[in-house]
């Protein structure tokens, strides 16, 4: 029998256990599920808990309606500008959750909700917004976080730099396509697959996908799609620079039959100076870095950002955005070419070992619950 773990309705988050099945319904739809200080530590404390229960072989992640956004921490990194602790707390908690979540030990089920785990059964449904799926983050002023410069580099050929720094919408059948999900599910048979999925009563992994290509469909990107457009991408978004980027980006968009380069290009330039030329190097050192060595590096990158230790384009950038909604930020340095590449190297400079994120190197030793005696404590005292 089910046994509702948080029984009230108004909670961000809800908990089911049901015999070896596990699920977690993010419950604000309203909100578009954004992420909050109370969703990032009740998601830690299910999973922490289930992880360490032996019945429990399943966990399924769903969405009370049809919509998530990471975008809801913006207003709450700007409202804490001036308290940061309560922002440090936050990413510390989510950096380290994305780990857990990525590293986990149970057989896990993801919609796009959750689509930082890659390396697990991901699916998804047609309705997933109209844009579905962007990491426009550079655009004002912050960086391509949550893992996603490591997810990003493991895209084919430059498609990561183009997606980071222009943040362009992928739809569900071009996530398949580009490997960002695997297998994509029409909305009237989710309620259905819900079902076969809980009847299993396991978290055997063959058993789990085999029912959800059941339900799945092949998909193919439509023909006006940017991953037709690789070969332009490639050759653009390989170069050096931003700068070079951007003018490279501009003289193919003066040929024939490339008119859908000039939106893309006007959102580009834009974007916060220092937002782009930080997302730039940190997707490039991406490639060579580890899930676990990216998240660390995007940490510090968080927390320098946010301190506003070269640049304060995030808050600026998330005023005009959506405080003002006048979109008209003014970006400080104006222009690539003022961004010292010397000051840039600051927020990218490693943090003392006791400041850095503490990210278990062995499964086992997961989150405790005493996150105040780990470097989040250390980090804000300094704060």
């Amino acid at each position: 029998m089910a046994q509702e773990v948080v029984n009230t309705t108004e909670e961000v988050l809800l908990g089911e256990e049901i015999e070896h099945v596990r699920l977690i319904t993010l419950n604000r739809p309203r909100h578009l599920n954004v992420i909050s200080s109370r969703l990032v530590s009740l998601l830690a404390e299910y999973l922490e808990k289930w992880e360490k229960d032996d019945k429990a072989e399943l966990v399924i992640f769903k969405g009370a309606g049809r919509a998530f956004s990471a975008g809801g921490d913006l207003k709450m990194f700007y409202d804490g500008r001036t308290q940061k602790d309560s922002c440090l707390e936050v990413a510390y908690r989510f950096y380290w959750l994305c780990n857990h979540i990525h590293t986990y030990k149970k057989t896990m089920r993801c919609d796009i909700e959750m689509l930082i785990v890659t390396n697990r059964l991901l699916l998804l449904t047609e309705y997933l917004w109209v844009e579905v799926f962007a990491t426009p983050e550079a655009s004002i002023g912050f960086h391509t976080d949550c893992g996603f410069s490591y997810i990003h580099s493991q895209l084919p050929g430059h498609l990561a730099e183009y997606l980071a720094l222009t943040g362009a919408r992928l739809n569900g059948k071009e996530l398949v396509a580009a490997g960002l999900a695997t297998h994509f599910v029409p909305s009237e048979k989710i309620p259905e697959l819900e079902k076969h999925l809980v009847s299993l009563n396991s978290g055997n992994a063959d058993a789990v996908k085999s029912t959800i290509e059941e339900f799945s469909v092949e998909v193919k990107p439509n023909k006006d799609s940017i991953l037709n457009k690789q070969s332009i991408i490639d050759e653009c978004f390989s170069k050096d620079t931003v700068a070079e980027i951007i003018e490279s980006f501009e003289e193919e968009g003066k040929k024939e039959g490339n008119g859908w380069i000039g939106p893309v290009l006007k959102g580009l330039k834009r974007s916060s100076p220092t937002g782009l030329k930080v997302t730039l190097r940190s997707i490039r050192e991406g490639r060579k870095q580890s899930l676990s060595e990216c998240l660390k590096k995007e940490f510090r990158l968080t927390i320098n950002i946010l301190r506003a230790t070269i640049s304060g384009d995030v808050y600026e950038g998330i005023r005009a955005l959506t405080i003002d909604k006048d979109n008209s930020p003014k970006w400080d340095p104006p222009t690539l070419d003022k961004v010292d590449d010397e000051k840039l190297d600051l927020v990218f400079q490693p943090f003392k070992e006791d400041l850095e994120l503490q990210i278990p190197e062995k499964e086992e030793s997961r989150w405790d619950g005493k996150y105040e005696n780990s470097a989040y404590a250390t980090l804000k005292a300094t704060v």
